[in-house]
């Protein structure tokens, strides 16, 4: 069809414009000329209505469905990049056609396929993205990042890209260029050292299952204390509880060590592990006084009664003299306050029944006997619970003295200011 347009055209320039002594070669040239600016004109209206009414027409359709994955497509561009191959398409048959016979065609069809590839290595970059975000939004995401897998296809993908271009622009082939970098194996090596080191430190960290996106990791080495924001091929990122980033090198949370939090997050509990120093000089027996008044307290009455008949049962099968407070069995209040504790933190609706949970003396010290509540709270998020230990440890604190015993505290100034002591 193009051969014959052309062939018409020649025909009557030959008629009417020979008389101003142009030649045919001349006149051909011109007709050539004519006929690759209207290719090019129809080529670049094409590209119009293609990035214009048929790109708006996409992506008005991805915002009626319900699936998400067409809107990524969209945002990320590959609608956009895809429709670029239209006007390529058709800019690549017109010239072959306009052309074909001259010496211009084959400069022509390079820097077209030139054009093919780059606009194919930028849809490929962009399928990429898109694949990257759709994966994160789903539950496997949190386990296993893909991001430097597909860093290292797009790196594949621009590495092969350039190697085709080259050999398009130098009439060489590709193998002509592989074979000249295996003298550069060992620059390459160099220059993609945390490149390579990354790669194989993503494949290790994803196939243990180390670290994934959204994990609060601490690397106190790097100052970083926070959740894992993206991991790439070459660092990871922690976004700081102050609102920092920290970068680190992807190798090394391979090479040295780090804390995940991970499992406490997925086991649904967050330790509590603190203790309360109670002044060992308020340590003493019950008398009966204090234990008429601690049976008021309903978690520890039931408690209180069934501990004081086994003791009283106790104390007469062995025939023990009461009349010394160090003869036999008898209550401490350090004891009932341990009681208590329990049996305030077991009826708690917030820490966790089926985990560890222990409330125990450790060694006394200068600071005091240290009464430890290890336990298990339901609410792994920090701000819940930083609030439900303080709320515990607030009654805990409060409580300590209906026990006629006192949390052991260094002296202060107004300490000394009761004593006249100045």
């Amino acid at each position: 069809m193009i051969d014959y347009i052309s062939r018409n055209i020649i025909n009557i320039l030959n008629e009417n414009i020979l008389q101003f002594g142009l030649s045919d070669f001349m006149v051909q040239s011109l007709v050539q000329g004519t006929l690759l600016f209207l290719v090019l004109l129809i080529s670049w209206v094409v590209h119009r209505i293609a990035q214009g009414p048929l790109k708006r027409s996409f992506e008005r359709f991805s915002r009626f469905t319900e699936q998400q994955w067409d809107n990524v497509l969209v945002e990320k561009k590959v609608i956009k990049r895809v429709l670029y191959f239209i006007p390529l398409i058709l800019l690549y048959v017109l010239t072959s056609a306009v052309l074909s016979g001259t010496y211009l065609l084959v400069l022509s069809q390079s820097l077209i396929s030139v054009l093919f590839l780059i606009t194919g290595m930028l849809t490929i970059d962009a399928l990429l993205s898109s694949l990257v975000e759709i994966y994160g939004n789903s539950t496997i995401a949190k386990e296993i990042s893909i991001t430097p897998f597909v860093q290292v296809i797009k790196l594949g993908v621009y590495f092969v890209t350039g190697i085709l271009i080259l050999s398009l622009l130098l009439q060489k082939t590709p193998l002509y260029f592989l074979s000249g970098l295996g003298a550069l194996t060992a620059v390459l090596m160099f220059v993609f050292k945390d490149i390579l080191m990354g790669f194989v430190a993503g494949i290790q960290l994803i196939a243990n299952k180390m670290v994934a996106p959204k994990d609060w990791i601490e690397m106190p080495k790097y100052g970083a204390d926070g959740d894992v924001i993206e991991i790439t091929l070459t660092t990871v990122k922690v976004k700081n509880f102050d609102n920092t980033i920290t970068t680190i090198p992807t190798y090394a949370l391979i090479n040295e060590s780090f804390k995940n939090w991970r499992s406490m997050s997925l086991s649904g509990g967050r330790r509590i592990k603190r203790f309360v120093n109670i002044d060992l000089g308020s340590i003493k027996f019950c008398s009966s006084e204090m234990l008429e008044r601690f049976k008021k307290i309903q978690l520890i009455s039931e408690y209180i009664q069934k501990r004081q008949q086994v003791i009283v049962d106790h104390n007469k099968q062995q025939q023990i003299d009461e009349s010394t407070l160090v003869n036999g069995r008898r209550l401490t209040n350090i004891g009932v306050f341990r009681s208590y504790v329990e049996a305030y933190l077991r009826q708690h609706p917030m820490i966790h029944k089926d985990m560890t949970f222990l409330i125990r003396q450790l060694s006394p010290s200068e600071s005091g006997l240290p009464i430890e509540i290890y336990v298990f709270c339901k609410d792994t998020d920090w701000v819940g619970y930083e609030a439900i230990q303080a709320d515990i440890f607030d009654h805990i604190l409060a409580v300590v003295p209906e026990f006629d015993l006192r949390v052991f505290q260094v002296p202060s100034g107004s300490d000394f200011q009761k004593f006249g002591v100045h």
